[in-house]
């Protein structure tokens, strides 16, 4: 079971390259973030006439998450727990083939000190409160998504340089190592320990051309889902050409 996450900053945009991507990978489940379009303008056609499911969690022009599988998509839930006032569509959670599957899309915080950094703490807060009550049950539980921090000094191209900066501040990692708490593991770490990929790099200054990327979007994983992962690598090569993400597809696969 191959799932995929991928921030496309915006599926109607990359829609011809997101499904020419499924075409030629046949993922079991495809996550997506920053979709940019309401539910009602989701592009379901091209996935649907594909035999594949589709669950959406859209907003005019900014956010919105996606999952979409060969298998049945249950027991969604849209949103993320803990702020009724949060309008955001950042969160989508289902059940797919028993395994509990979620596409998240973590606030970037702008800038260290703003109230959108206060926003990206808050829900990083959230998030281990919800996810604290999943990750203790039996159900497998896999977590995908642009969390927009970079955990280790393996995971940005210059530590010193990134230091301090949104993605690879100490108060964002902390937030992520409270989810590892949680008894959640880093799907991609499992199987490469050491390995330096980036799933990131900023459309200016030439950043993919100079390989100055960062490694923000991941799978979290619940210990029976890290007990099934058998393989997890990045498409780095989705970054070129034209016309493309600033991110690019990240995966786990299980066992069946």
């Amino acid at each position: 079971m191959k799932i995929v996450t991928w921030n496309v900053n915006s599926i109607r945009k990359r829609l011809d390259i997101v499904v020419a991507w499924i075409e030629a990978h046949q993922p079991d489940v495809l996550l997506l973030q920053e979709t940019k379009v309401t539910d009602e303008l989701f592009p379901q056609a091209p996935f649907i006439e594909r035999g594949l499911q589709v669950a959406i969690h859209g907003q005019k022009s900014l956010n919105g998450v996606a999952i979409i599988a060969k298998s049945p998509i249950e027991d969604v839930m849209t949103g993320l727990p803990g702020d009724p006032e949060d309008a955001q569509a950042r969160y989508i959670e289902a059940t797919i083939n028993g395994v509990r599957i979620a596409s998240v899309y973590v606030p970037n915080g702008t800038q260290v000190g703003s109230d959108k950094f206060a926003f990206k703490m808050a829900f990083f807060d959230r998030m281990q409160t919800h996810l604290g009550r999943l990750a203790s049950a039996d159900q497998p539980l896999l977590v995908g998504g642009d969390y927009n921090v970079a955990p280790d000094e393996r995971d940005v191209y210059d530590p010193d340089d990134c230091a301090g900066d949104i993605c690879f501040h100490d108060a964002e990692r902390a937030k992520w190592r409270a989810l590892t708490h949680l008894g959640l593991y880093d799907g991609y770490r499992a199987v490469h320990p050491t390995k330096r990929q980036y799933s990131w790099w900023d459309m200016r200054g030439g950043a993919w051309e100079k390989g100055e990327g960062m490694r923000i979007d991941h799978f979290l994983c619940s210990a029976p889902a890290l007990d099934r992962i058998i393989d997890a690598d990045a498409d780095a090569q989705a970054r070129a050409g034209q016309g493309v993400s600033d991110h690019v597809p990240v995966w786990v696969e299980l066992a069946a």
